[in-house]
């Protein structure tokens, strides 16, 4: 019941860390995810993870161990949470001289958990048919990226 929680009380803060705001402040995009079962363990998944974002030019700007932190906080059961976040400076300065509406796309971030025996590896994808043609390019060319990195992770 408390997993059940957690992820739920989390998705209203995800979702409103992930969307850029228009010139009025309502988000006119619709985030979609990319999302890859595995049942390779876990530790080796966070380490292709590593692997998979140093390879496309990428650094990690940020790991956050929730479910590590949960547990070392007395939970001793509580399954593996984990936030990557990621970024390329170049690609950063692009896409925010595009529009500066879009900071929430950078740093992009890849969630990891463990559900049902599995370990789910999770993405969001920046929206290709916005309003704006060029951040659409641009989504276009990220958002394979963003793919692979999650089914590098995700192999077996």
């Amino acid at each position: 019941m408390l997993r059940k929680v957690v992820i739920f009380a989390s998705l209203p803060l995800i979702a409103s860390c992930a969307a850029p705001v228009g010139q009025d402040n309502v988000s006119r995009e619709q985030l979609d995810f990319y999302q890859v079962e595995t049942a390779k363990p876990y530790d080796e998944v966070l380490a292709e993870l590593e692997i998979a974002i140093a390879e496309h030019n990428f650094r990690i700007t940020g790991h956050s161990r929730v479910g590590k932190v949960i547990r070392d906080r007395g939970a001793k059961d509580f399954p593996e949470y984990d936030t990557v976040q990621f970024c390329n400076l170049t690609l950063a300065k692009t896409v925010l001289e595009i529009t500066p509406h879009a900071i929430g796309y950078m740093p992009c971030n890849v969630v990891t958990y463990q559900f049902a025996g599995k370990t789910i590896i999770r993405t969001h994808l920046l929206p290709e048919d916005g309003d704006n043609p060029e951040l659409n390019k641009f989504a276009a060319t990220m958002n394979p990226q963003l793919k692979q990195i999650v089914d590098f992770a995700a192999e077996q």
